[in-house]
């Protein structure tokens, strides 16, 4: 068992795996910042000095200035001005990481196209050409004897 928990450990999925969620994390604490930092204040501005993180749901029937008096208060809230947030972390996240992969595969693609086509490629358009080749001219011989 512990031989097989080194060959799993030891694969390179699992190193990139990990490697993924540390920098996932470490981005995660940027986009928090950018969002909360840099984002939400001046659409806050432009909606009248919203503050989304302070919007909820009070459950107890209490009335309270704030989510902060809510929570000191221990009063059951829905806290969907945190939802938003997350919403927007989330869009801005998906948004930056499609431009990422965006970016990897435009690189790998044009590293592909200088190296030129592989191998296989030759073969098979060296295969379509001469089927062309021979559908266009007409065969006058028999065809080859196949066995059974």
């Amino acid at each position: 068992m512990l031989n097989e928990f080194k060959t799993f450990i030891s694969r390179g999925n699992v190193v990139e795996l990990a490697v993924g969620i540390i920098i996932g994390a470490a981005f995660t604490g940027i986009v928090n910042s950018l969002v909360k930092d840099m984002l939400m204040p001046p659409i806050g501005w432009i909606m009248g000095g919203i503050d989304f993180s302070n919007y909820f749901i009070s459950l107890s029937g209490g009335r309270y200035d704030s989510l902060a008096a809510a929570e000191a208060a221990g009063a059951a809230t829905i806290n969907y001005g945190r939802f938003i947030n997350a919403l927007i972390n989330f869009l801005i996240v998906s948004g930056a990481l499609f431009l990422i992969v965006r970016q990897v595969n435009r690189l790998h693609f044009m590293h592909k196209a200088e190296a030129g086509p592989s191998r296989q490629e030759v073969l098979l358009e060296e295969i379509r050409d001469a089927l062309r080749a021979r559908a266009a001219t007409p065969d006058t011989a028999p065809p080859p004897n196949r066995p059974a």
